[in-house]
């Protein structure tokens, strides 16, 4: 055995105890960041999922998939802007999102943990009506921003992801839904994770991002918040860079629907997912009701 396979065995024995309070519950994960587009991060995700299965718990993995649907536009040469931290989605660039988070995300992904356990099944927002969407508009200096074909999840049917979770499988959904006239809509994946995990009851909801977690005073202080209730969240939202505004409100409203806790881990660390949610020593922020 290779000194890495070693410590990784040893770091899983570690952390098998420490699982075992979870066991039977259903853990949501947003996978997106670098950890999506670095080979030895990918396996290291792909390895924990399987690793959180076989201890009994029950993973749902909802994917991004931002740097791929960036790189495909800029192949066919088509501009893409964000606001206020979501994609300005005109019915070409839907398009796009579509064919990479299904045709190409997903599929690697679902191959990926199937390499280590065969038990990974890939279906988006759309399948079985499971993610219902309504046009959403991004408030920008007070005034609203129309981004084109970009939903908010206001209903969550969670038949088939319980069905599949029952029968030991682990869903991996991509992150496309249909309106009620029936127009495809591109959802943020922390939107529609926070929307799952709140639905489907999780225990815990888990943000990968590229960033060590929540900063204090981002750009002036790199100090990570290690715990921030609700009620503070909501008081901080407003000043956070754009980019983490979207995984800040998932998590917050997560918590807000009954997720014990959120948390946001550094995807940049391998087998981030285990060690910083599931041990003491862990890093990254996590959300917590204001009663806390």
């Amino acid at each position: 055995m290779t000194s890495t396979k070693q410590d990784e065995s040893e770091s899983f024995a570690e952390i098998l105890p420490l699982l075992r309070p979870f066991v039977g519950a259903t853990v949501v994960i947003k996978y997106g960041g670098n950890a999506m587009v670095d080979v030895s991060l990918q396996r290291a995700f792909a390895q924990d999922v399987v690793f959180l299965q076989e201890a009994g718990l029950h993973p749902v993995v909802v994917h991004g998939g931002g740097p791929q649907i960036n790189e495909m536009l800029d192949k066919l040469g088509i501009t893409s802007e964000f606001v206020g931290g979501l994609r300005r989605t005109t019915p070409e660039i839907m398009e796009v999102v579509g064919m990479v988070l299904v045709g190409q995300v997903q599929r690697e992904l679902v191959g990926l943990i199937n390499e280590f356990s065969a038990r990974a099944v890939g279906v988006s927002g759309e399948d079985s009506r499971m993610l219902l969407a309504e046009k959403r508009d991004v408030s920008v200096d007070g005034e609203l921003v129309d981004i084109g074909l970009v939903g908010d999840i206001v209903e969550v049917h969670t038949t088939l992801v319980e069905t599949l979770v029952s029968n030991n499988f682990i869903p991996v959904i991509s992150t496309v839904a249909k309106d009620r006239n029936g127009m495809t809509m591109n959802v943020n994946a922390d939107t529609a994770a926070a929307a799952l995990a709140e639905a489907l009851g999780a225990e815990k909801f888990v943000v990968l991002t590229d960033v060590e977690g929540l900063y204090r005073d981002w750009p002036h202080s790199s100090e990570v918040i290690a715990s921030i209730t609700t009620e503070e969240l909501s008081i901080l939202l407003p000043s956070l860079a754009s980019g983490m505004v979207p995984k800040m409100e998932a998590c917050l409203r997560a918590v807000e629907g009954g997720v014990p806790r959120a948390h946001v881990i550094d995807g940049r660390v391998p087998h981030a997912l285990l060690r910083e949610v599931f041990t003491d020593g862990g890093a990254g922020t996590v959300v917590v009701g204001s009663h806390e």
